[in-house]
């Protein structure tokens, strides 16, 4: 796999687009309705639930960078390799990209669930999810750096969200966030760990690592992007606890939308198909990064062109866009991911951490002797 020095200076990017890059990644179709899972375990005190996400997400992100500054020039699979040796180094890879590929998955099916549950409600499936893999092929064979350029502009109007959260103030009701501190911390816990699903993403800075130019930045704005994504999920989650009453939060699939739905402008009626179509740019960098991240790790053990991974890539998801047809499988799907993804964003990053330090350590020793 090609290291800082023979990645040539137009693929690499300053450290400054990260908070682009990570949040764009951490804002996707999650965004939708991920309030009913965190109100049926932590109920009013769901907002803490939130803070302590992201609490742990900046801990582990601390790690995830400690380990990629241990080897400079390497991204997670290269250091798999290093620290494990090639076999278990590949196999893990390997474990890795079926992460990534499932959450590709994940989105791109959800997304679709959406579009079919909320705006057109006849549409075949199967054209909704060629359409979008075929956005995706657009933007990846454009390179990494199409990709970043992909994550900024969606980074950018992600924030039109909160501008959406004004008119259902209108009927917000403060009493439903009372009484405070209610949930016990284990029902606080379990909504934190409902949120993985929704807060994973700034784990991409493992693979987009080698490409930054200005390294000693990276800490900054990665924690910048961690910020940035709490600035969009909190506000969202605190005004869905005002307008909902908790019986009706509790039973509500897609909060935000059906929150939306009662905005009414001149010019749009319903602002929350806006929304949801508009939700293209939003879940696009998701696809792109997620791909990339697999792109990379099959790289990783056998050189392979863009182009020869993306198209066979994109067959693949659109093949597999046929199963997991209901919500109920969607849902189900989700849950075994949630366990995956808590370990391979907040467990196995402090695992690789020490014993890549152990791995220096005994090197040195043998230099010494």
């Amino acid at each position: 796999m090609k290291s800082k020095a023979s990645i040539s200076p137009p693929q690499q990017i300053n450290a400054f687009l990260i908070v682009a890059v990570i949040c764009s990644n951490q804002v996707g179709v999650g965004v939708m309705g991920f309030q009913q899972q965190l109100y049926l375990h932590a109920k009013q005190d769901a907002w803490i639930s939130v803070l302590v996400s992201f609490i742990l997400a900046h801990l582990s992100a601390i790690i995830m960078i400690k380990t990629l500054e241990l080897y400079q020039t390497k991204d997670l699979y290269e250091i798999n390799q290093d620290v494990f040796g090639k076999l278990i180094g590949n196999f893990l890879t390997i474990l890795y990209i079926s992460y990534s590929g499932s959450i590709f998955f994940l989105i791109l099916k959800m997304y679709i669930e959406v579009i079919n549950t909320w705006v057109f409600y006849n549409l075949s499936p199967w054209f909704l999810a060629a359409t979008l893999l075929l956005l995706l092929v657009y933007a990846f064979l454009g390179d990494f750096r199409v990709i970043v350029g992909v994550s900024f502009f969606s980074f950018v109007l992600t924030f039109f969200w909160l501008f959406s959260l004004i008119p259902p103030l209108k009927y917000a009701n403060i009493d439903y966030l009372l009484p405070v501190f209610q949930s016990d911390i284990l029902s606080i816990l379990k909504g934190t760990y409902s949120m993985t699903f929704t807060i994973v993403g700034f784990e991409i800075i493992n693979i987009i690592y080698p490409f930054i130019k200005d390294k000693k930045n990276v800490k900054r704005y990665t924690h910048l992007s961690l910020f940035a994504t709490l600035l969009i999920y909190f506000p969202i989650l605190l005004v869905s606890l005002v307008y909902f009453s908790g019986e009706q939060l509790s039973k509500t699939l897609w909060a935000t939308l059906t929150m939306l739905s009662v905005v009414r402008l001149p010019f749009v009626e319903r602002i929350d198909i806006f929304m949801i179509c508009f939700g293209v740019i939003i879940i696009l960098p998701n696809l792109c990064l997620y791909a990339w991240a697999v792109y990379r790790g099959i790289n990783s053990i056998v050189k392979i062109r863009l182009a020869t991974f993306i198209w066979p890539f994109s067959g693949l998801m659109f093949i597999l866009s046929f199963f997991a047809k209901t919500v109920t499988q969607l849902d189900e799907v989700n849950r075994i991911f949630m366990h995956v993804g808590f370990i391979a964003v907040f467990i196995y990053p402090i695992l690789l951490y020490f014993l890549a330090l152990l791995r220096r350590k005994f090197r040195k020793t043998q230099v010494i002797q």
